[in-house]
Protein backbone atom coordinates (compact mmCIF):
# COMPACT_ATOMS: atom_id res chain seq x y z
CA UNK A 1 0.00 0.00 0.00
CA UNK A 2 1.28 3.43 -0.90
CA UNK A 3 0.01 6.99 -1.18
CA UNK A 4 0.95 10.25 -2.86
CA UNK A 5 0.96 13.20 -0.45
CA UNK A 6 1.62 16.88 -0.93
CA UNK A 7 3.61 18.82 1.65
CA UNK A 8 5.79 21.89 1.31
CA UNK A 9 4.66 22.44 -2.28
CA UNK A 10 6.05 19.08 -3.43
CA UNK A 11 4.51 15.65 -3.98
CA UNK A 12 5.95 12.47 -2.47
CA UNK A 13 5.14 8.79 -2.99
CA UNK A 14 5.15 7.22 0.48
CA UNK A 15 4.72 3.74 1.94
CA UNK A 16 4.55 2.55 5.55
CA UNK A 17 7.98 2.37 7.18
CA UNK A 18 9.72 4.76 4.76
CA UNK A 19 11.81 7.72 5.88
CA UNK A 20 11.89 10.85 3.76
CA UNK A 21 13.11 14.42 3.95
CA UNK A 22 10.46 17.08 3.38
CA UNK A 23 10.40 20.87 3.67
CA UNK A 24 10.68 22.04 7.26
CA UNK A 25 7.60 21.35 9.41
CA UNK A 26 7.24 23.18 12.76
CA UNK A 27 6.95 20.09 15.00
CA UNK A 28 9.02 18.60 17.80
CA UNK A 29 11.19 15.50 17.35
CA UNK A 30 9.32 12.24 18.12
CA UNK A 31 5.95 13.97 17.75
CA UNK A 32 3.15 12.55 15.61
CA UNK A 33 1.97 14.57 12.62
CA UNK A 34 -0.90 13.98 10.22
CA UNK A 35 -0.56 14.71 6.50
CA UNK A 36 -4.09 15.40 5.27
CA UNK A 37 -3.36 16.44 1.70
CA UNK A 38 -3.45 12.93 0.17
CA UNK A 39 -3.72 12.98 -3.63
CA UNK A 40 -3.81 9.23 -4.32
CA UNK A 41 -4.04 5.96 -2.39
CA UNK A 42 -3.18 2.56 -3.90
CA UNK A 43 -3.78 -0.80 -2.23
CA UNK A 44 -2.77 -3.58 -4.59
CA UNK A 45 -4.97 -3.30 -7.69
CA UNK A 46 -7.36 -0.83 -6.05
CA UNK A 47 -6.33 2.76 -6.82
CA UNK A 48 -8.24 5.81 -5.54
CA UNK A 49 -7.35 9.14 -7.15
CA UNK A 50 -8.69 12.32 -5.58
CA UNK A 51 -10.08 15.38 -7.29
CA UNK A 52 -7.83 17.01 -6.08
CA UNK A 53 -7.66 15.17 -2.71
CA UNK A 54 -8.94 11.81 -1.54
CA UNK A 55 -11.78 12.48 0.91
CA UNK A 56 -11.08 11.13 4.39
CA UNK A 57 -7.59 9.81 3.61
CA UNK A 58 -4.73 10.67 5.95
CA UNK A 59 -1.11 9.68 6.46
CA UNK A 60 0.30 9.48 9.99
CA UNK A 61 4.01 10.16 10.42
CA UNK A 62 6.58 10.66 13.16
CA UNK A 63 9.17 13.44 13.10
CA UNK A 64 12.60 11.79 13.25
CA UNK A 65 14.96 14.77 12.91
CA UNK A 66 15.44 18.30 11.69
CA UNK A 67 18.46 19.36 9.67
CA UNK A 68 19.96 21.39 6.88
CA UNK A 69 20.71 20.13 3.39
CA UNK A 70 23.89 20.32 1.40
CA UNK A 71 25.23 23.76 0.56
CA UNK A 72 24.34 25.07 -2.87
CA UNK A 73 26.94 27.50 -4.15
CA UNK A 74 25.83 30.43 -6.29
CA UNK A 75 28.35 32.29 -8.44
CA UNK A 76 27.32 35.21 -10.60
CA UNK A 77 29.70 36.95 -12.98
CA UNK A 78 29.54 39.59 -15.70
CA UNK A 79 32.45 39.24 -18.05
CA UNK A 80 34.66 42.26 -18.65
CA UNK A 81 32.74 44.31 -16.02
CA UNK A 82 34.73 43.31 -12.91
CA UNK A 83 31.60 41.92 -11.24
CA UNK A 84 31.65 38.68 -9.28
CA UNK A 85 29.24 37.62 -6.56
CA UNK A 86 29.56 34.54 -4.36
CA UNK A 87 26.61 33.25 -2.34
CA UNK A 88 25.56 30.05 -0.63
CA UNK A 89 22.30 28.48 0.53
CA UNK A 90 21.35 25.56 2.79
CA UNK A 91 17.70 24.51 2.88
CA UNK A 92 16.13 23.39 6.16
CA UNK A 93 14.37 20.02 6.14
CA UNK A 94 12.42 17.70 8.42
CA UNK A 95 12.97 13.95 8.26
CA UNK A 96 9.80 11.95 8.85
CA UNK A 97 8.93 8.25 9.15
CA UNK A 98 5.60 7.08 7.72
CA UNK A 99 3.63 5.09 10.32
CA UNK A 100 0.20 4.48 8.78
CA UNK A 101 -1.90 5.22 5.71
CA UNK A 102 -5.67 5.34 6.18
CA UNK A 103 -8.25 5.59 3.43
Amino acid sequence: MYAVVKTGGKQYKVAVGEKLKVEQIPADIDSQIVLEEVLMVADGEQVVVGTPRVAGATVQATVVAHGRGEKVRIFKMRRRKHYQKHQGHRQNYTEIRIDAISK
